[in-house]
């Protein structure tokens, strides 16, 4: 179920994959520029896609995530009106844990992206990318979780929750395959 209000998302929301859209990059590409002259110097890098639809050939759910790597987290804390007004609905009840700030757009129940603004040196920023890198550069590894995705919207088809920490076990050995220790396992995009 989901909420119209921050705090009112819970985790027996649908998962429902489909397959990879090449309009996804487009969507990303839409809203990093805008990302970049909002958050402008806070950002220490690159704004990102991260997740499953920025791996060519993956099943995701089709929600563009972003990474906006900031100096500061708490600094970045700063733009949450900016970004409001962009159309980024902030959620301060981020299921995660406190690492970083969490936004959606354009509603709960209809999200097309989220945003994930991180501290650049945090190890779960590095960890996002690291794990899109090797989907990226590994096609066995890529097909290996394209599978198991499949496997575990059947299985946990109406709790995102579930579903996505039961992938937790095989992120977690894919960054240990890369030599990323894993950060906790509830902070990579679904």
């Amino acid at each position: 179920m989901v909420g119209d209000e921050p705090g009112e998302m819970v985790g027996d929301e649908p998962v429902e994959l489909v397959a990879h859209d090449p309009a996804w990059a487009g969507r990303f590409v839409e809203q990093r520029d805008r990302l970049a002259a909002i958050l402008g110097d806070l950002l220490a890098g690159a704004v990102e896609q991260i997740g499953s639809t920025a791996v060519a050939g993956l099943p995701a759910k089709p929600v563009v995530d972003i990474l906006a790597p900031v100096h500061d987290l708490d600094t970045a804390r700063g733009a949450v009106p900016a970004l409001a007004a962009e159309g980024w609905l902030y959620w301060p009840q981020d299921p995660a844990g406190g690492y970083r700030l969490w936004f959606l757009r354009p509603h709960p129940a209809a999200r097309t992206h989220h945003l994930h603004v991180i501290a650049y040196d945090d190890p779960h920023a590095r960890a996002l990318l690291a794990f899109r890198d090797a989907l990226r550069a590994d096609a066995d590894l890529r097909g290996r979780y394209a599978r198991l995705k499949r496997r575990l919207a059947a299985a946990h088809r109406d709790n995102r929750n579930a579903y996505t920490n039961a992938k937790g076990v095989f992120v977690d050995e894919a960054l240990r395959a890369v030599g990323i220790d894993p950060p906790r396992r509830d902070v990579l995009p679904e």
